[in-house]
């Protein structure tokens, strides 16, 4: 299916664009209001965060060098 996003950029794209246009259209019709969907809102925001900085300390340093041409990077 062409639908279906297969890199992983696009799929960060897809759903970005999705909480975007649906907090838009909650704003729009006065939903944001109701303490529900505030709730809902600051737990998938919390658990997005905590998510994010699980990736980010479980990321390892990427050094784009070549292997026999090393080069001391202290300065």
């Amino acid at each position: 299916m062409k639908f279906i996003p297969k890199s992983t950029d696009a799929i960060v794209l897809c759903c970005v664009t999705i909480i975007a246009l649906s907090m838009f259209m909650a704003g729009l019709f006065d939903v944001l209001d109701y303490i529900i969907v505030k709730a809902t809102l600051f737990i998938g925001f919390a658990a997005l965060f905590v998510t994010a900085m699980f990736y980010a300390y479980k990321n390892d340093k990427k050094e784009n060098r070549l292997e026999d041409t090393p080069q001391d990077d202290s300065h």
